[in-house]
């Protein structure tokens, strides 16, 4: 499948909401909508395409959403990581693959692929956007995160090799932060065999669905929110459903430690004593009504405008939005034991347990 202009709107605004929150694919739109223009084109491609030993290099943006605000890329750090990486293995790369489907991580690997003329696979290693490296399903199923090559706007590269996934997120973090709180990575360099065991399958696709779907139920003057929900009950995630609505009344954020952290308070339309509070790093990791959970990692939280349905990232979440809170359930692969022990509440630092959706709405 070739993307065109519209399908690369739709699929930014999808990734926007599977990215529960976490960077703005907007300015990676603009870059693979100027690769475009110039005549590239962008091949996304499905795993069962990828011969078992080829070689895919995923490819991402690292650091604090925050810090993109202020703090543009030049275009191809990304690209210098990947061929730093590909130098390093003496291999060349088949093709490049999203680490998450969420945010600016789903175009990043876009511009790669239209820039070297390398297909994108259709999957990827989180199934919506988690703030830290080995919170990957790649992780989780034993692939080694290292050899990685992470790149700053001038073009300095560093290249990582640790004994295991936790320390690449410790020290990649640290080399982020002194890039400027952000930084352009290649990691998780793998076989196609090894994909197909590991990855989430058709998380493009399905971001690039989720984004038609509201702007077709804009369009034909449809409830987007009604139209989003019977959308997501054909796919892997299946239950999607509105837990609050209300204004923004409060936001603290902060960028520490190479991340956005904070929390925003929104008050309910309906009424005014009832509030829910988000907490957040990067992404929303719990939603809480008088300290009640309503929804919780690894399930997507996501925070959209209440009329139009398009998501609102928390590096733009701000006092006096009216807003609509979705809570949207993940594939089983996303709740395993094993998963939820790597990006589950618990290593978020969150008390109690895991709890879906299912048995919360």
């Amino acid at each position: 499948m070739k993307l065109t202009f519209q399908d690369l709107e739709d699929l930014a605004r999808g990734a926007a909401f599977l990215g529960t929150g976490g960077g703005d694919p907007y300015c990676g739109r603009l870059m693979v909508e100027q690769a475009m223009k110039e005549g590239c084109t962008v091949e996304i491609i499905d795993l069962d395409e990828v011969p078992d030993d080829a070689l895919i290099i995923p490819t991402a943006m690292m650091g604090a959403p925050t810090v993109l605000v202020e703090k543009l890329p030049r275009g191809d750090e990304a690209i210098l990581s990947l061929r730093r990486l590909e130098e390093h293995l003496g291999r060349q790369a088949f093709a490049t693959m999203p680490i998450e489907c969420g945010g600016i991580n789903s175009t990043i690997p876009l511009v790669v692929g239209a820039r070297l003329g390398l297909p994108v696979v259709d999957a990827d290693g989180m199934g919506r956007a988690f703030p830290e490296l080995q919170m990957e399903t790649f992780h989780i199923y034993g692939v080694p995160g290292t050899p990685m090559a992470i790149t700053n706007e001038y073009g300095d590269t560093a290249l990582v090799t640790t004994h295991d996934n936790y320390m690449m997120e410790w020290l990649a973090r640290g080399i982020t932060i002194r890039m400027g709180g952000a930084a352009y990575i290649a990691e998780y360099a793998m076989d196609g065999r090894t994909a197909k065991r590991t990855a989430v399958p058709r998380t493009l696709t399905l971001g690039l669905t989720i984004g038609r779907g509201i702007r077709l139920a804009r369009h034909q003057h449809r409830d987007p929110f009604q139209s989003l929900i019977e959308l997501l009950k054909t796919t892997p995630y299946k239950v999607g459903a509105v837990i609050f609505e209300g204004k923004v009344v409060d936001v603290l954020r902060q960028t520490t430690e190479g991340f956005a952290k904070g929390q925003a308070v929104i008050e309910s339309t309906a009424d005014h004593h009832e509030q829910m509070e988000l907490t957040f790093q990067n992404e929303h990791l719990v939603a809480r009504v008088r300290r009640e959970v309503k929804a919780i990692v690894p399930d997507l939280i996501c925070v959209l405008d209440a009329e139009t349905a398009e998501p609102i990232t928390t590096e733009a979440i701000k006092y006096g939005q009216r807003v609509k809170v979705m809570a949207v359930s993940v594939p089983e692969i996303m709740r395993t034991p094993e998963a939820l022990a790597v990006f589950g509440p618990k290593a978020f630092g969150l008390d109690g347990e895991f709890r879906p959706i299912e048995t919360l709405v």
